[in-house]
């Protein structure tokens, strides 16, 4: 038997951690025929099969799942030996949910202002989320929330308040609450919000389950697909620019936006500011305390000092975040 070829045991912990062929590919910069073949090449190699193909991608196998804590560990060892003898600087690594959110735009914000900063913005999803690249290593920082979701954070991890990011409600221009200036919260009870994004365990469906708790809003999760016949079942939430479409038609629905989100516009969507108190959505930046990059430092101080802590005292947040957002 030959030797293991690290291209494609780097090519296998990036499909295991991307969950797609193709986010593999564009991550390795790569075709996903190359990607395709590269797997092809070690699952021969090592006589078994490392993927069950699925509708929303690629899953582990059994044997595959005991063979990657040590795939990963070939690719530290080979980094690292690389890096002592190479020893090039690599950019800063951080996480953001998707162009269109919150932490992108403070990315490009203090990116524009900070030209000399060497950072490379990795874009995650409903599936990889900032927090997962976060723990598995991909990144060196991420911006998510520091509590909720599946899975908590190892004790490893470091957390700031980045932002406290004030929700709105999104309705269409022949709503019921259209006309309103501002609606209270309390107000709010009984209603139905339809928030396609807590379709998928997460973090923020936690928050939404605790603003419903809280209000008494009837957060509505589900997908709706007869609105959306073209998207796959699996893909997950529908696409934002659908979803602001249906609701612009619609006479019922409502849906929350956030205003540090770039949500699509329509000419017949009607933005109505929720108050007494204002839910904000809490944005932490985390990162691993670990063997920190040597640009965490720069990115922590920045955020920290422009942090808006001074809505706070206005807004909902859940009990478990008000100890990093609003200190006693």
């Amino acid at each position: 038997m030959g030797e293991l070829d690290l291209a494609t045991v780097r090519a296998f912990v990036t499909v295991a951690d991307e969950g797609q062929f193709s986010a593999a590919a564009a991550l390795l910069g790569i075709s996903q025929q190359a990607v395709s073949k590269r797997i092809a090449r070690l699952e021969h190699r090592l006589g078994l099969d490392l993927f069950h193909r699925v509708p929303t991608g690629a899953t582990l196998t059994a044997a595959a799942a005991r063979f990657l804590p040590h795939a990963r560990s070939l690719l530290a060892v080979a980094d690292e030996a690389v890096a002592t003898v190479v020893r090039q600087p690599r950019p800063l690594r951080v996480a953001v949910l998707g162009e269109r959110a919150t932490e992108m735009r403070a990315m490009r914000y203090y990116l524009g202002r900070h030209p000399d900063r060497d950072t490379e913005i990795v874009l995650t999803n409903a599936f990889v989320t900032s927090r997962d690249a976060l723990v598995a290593g991909r990144v060196d920082a991420a911006f998510a929330r520091a509590h909720g979701g599946p899975r908590t954070l190892p004790a490893r991890i470091a957390a700031i308040p980045f932002h406290l990011d004030l929700l709105h409600l999104l309705v269409g221009k022949d709503h019921p609450l259209a006309g309103h200036a501002a609606v209270p919260l309390a107000e709010l009870a009984g209603a139905t919000v339809w928030v396609p994004g807590t379709s998928v365990e997460s973090e923020w469906t936690d928050y939404y389950r605790e603003l419903s708790r809280y209000s008494g809003v009837v957060i509505d999760s589900s997908r709706r697909s007869e609105l959306f016949p073209d998207v796959a079942t699996g893909r997950g939430p529908a696409p934002i620019a659908m979803v602001i479409e249906h609701i612009a038609d619609s006479d019922t629905l409502a849906t929350f936006s956030a205003d540090g989100f770039e949500s699509p516009w329509h000419p017949h969507i009607r933005r109505v500011p929720v108050v007494d108190p204002t839910p904000a959505y809490p944005h932490a930046l985390l990162w691993d305390e670990t063997d920190p990059h040597p640009g965490i430092a720069d990115l922590v101080e920045y955020f920290r000092d422009n942090y808006n802590r001074d809505v706070a005292a206005d807004c909902w947040i859940p009990e478990i975040d008000r100890s990093l957002f609003v200190p006693a």
